[in-house]
C-alpha cells in the first residue's frame, strides 16, 4: 500500500507528482531486525532538500511515524521510500506550492551485495545533483541506453572530463596503494557513502575517466546495494575480489542500524 500522510493515496493526489515531476525523496533499506543504517542521515537529507525544493520545514517525527505505518505487515528486508511533494503544485507557478506532504511506498530488497556491475561511461550531469529529487528522466534514459548496449548502468562523466556518479549511486575507487578514493565532483551526498567515509580511511580527489580506468578497483554504493563491486568501466576490467572491497562490505554490514 502507498500512503499519503498516513492514509491510502488517491489517484488524484498522485497526478500532480506524475505530471509536474517536482519533489524529492530518500530510500532506506530496512534490515531483518527492522533497523535502518544511516537513518539520521536520511532524515537530515529530507530536511535539507525540503528547504531547497519547497522552502519549507519538515517534521521528521511525522515522517518517521508515517514510515512506521507504511512498514506494518511488510516482509523484511525491504526498502521504504519517502517522497516529499505538494499535491497542489502547478506547472505555471510552482512557487505557490509550499505545503509538502509525505508519500510512503515500500518494495522488496535484494541480497547484499548484488552481482558486480559493468558500467558504461556517458557524458551527463544531473540537474541539481546535491538534491535527491524525482527528476529521473535523464538518468533513467541513460541507464536504458547503456543497458541496450549490454552494460548494467551508466557512469556519469561531466563536461569537464571528471567522473562524478552513477544514475542512482555513488562511485568509489581503490587506488594502487589500497586507499579508497571518492571523486571530487558535483554529486548526490549519498548516505552509504557518508557512512563509509565515517568508518574508513579515504581521500577525496578529482578523477578523470583515464585515471578511473587506472585504479585497482571500483565500487558503487547506495542504501539498496551497500557496496557493489564494478567489474568494468567501458572495456576496462576490474577485479571484483579486491581485499579492500571485502573490508568495505564487512565494515558497512557491521554498522549498527537505528530504530525507526
Amino acid at each position: 500500500m502507498v500512503t499519503l500522510d498516513g492514509k491510502p493515496v488517491a489517484a488524484d493526489d498522485l497526478l500532480p507528482l506524475a505530471l509536474t515531476n517536482i519533489g524529492h525523496f530518500t530510500s532506506m533499506r530496512v534490515s531483518d531486525d527492522g533497523t535502518i543504517r544511516g537513518l539520521s542521515l536520511h532524515m537530515e537529507r529530507l530536511v535539507r532538500d525540503c528547504k531547497t525544493v519547497w522552502n519549507a520545514d519538515l517534521d521528521t517525527e511525522r515522517v518517521r511515524e508515517y514510515a512506521r505505518q507504511g512498514l506494518e505487515g511488510q516482509s523484511r528486508p525491504c526498502v521504504v521510500r519517502v517522497t516529499i511533494y505538494d499535491p497542489k503544485v502547478e506547472m505555471g507557478h510552482p512557487a505557490d506550492a509550499h505545503e509538502p506532504r509525505v508519500l510512503v511506498s515500500v518494495r522488496g530488497a535484494g541480497a547484499l551485495p548484488p552481482e558486480p556491475l559493468r558500467a558504461k561511461s556517458v557524458v551527463y550531469e544531473r540537474d541539481l545533483p546535491e538534491v535527491k529529487h524525482v527528476g529521473l528522466f535523464g538518468a533513467l534514459y541513460t541507464r536504458g541506453a547503456v543497458q541496450r548496449m549490454d552494460f548494467g548502468d551508466a557512469l556519469f562523466v561531466g563536461r569537464d572530463g571528471l567522473v562524478s556518479e552513477g544514475g542512482t549511486w555513488n562511485i568509489g575507487f581503490v587506488d594502487q596503494e589500497g586507499t579508497v578514493v571518492w571523486p571530487a565532483a558535483p554529486v548526490l551526498p549519498g548516505v552509504t557513502m557518508a557512512l563509509l567515509q565515517q568508518h574508513a580511511e579515504h581521500r577525496v580527489a578529482t578523477v578523470t575517466l583515464e585515471q578511473a580506468k587506472g585504479m585497482a578497483a571500483a565500487f558503487a554504493t547506495n542504501t539498496s546495494i551497500g557496496v557493489r563491486p564494478l567489474s568494468a568501466i567501458d572495456d576496462t576490467a576490474f577485479p571484483v575480489d579486491h581485499p579492500v572491497l571485502g573490508r568495505l562490505q564487512e565494515m558497512y554490514l557491521s554498522i549498527p542500524g537505528e530504530n525507526l
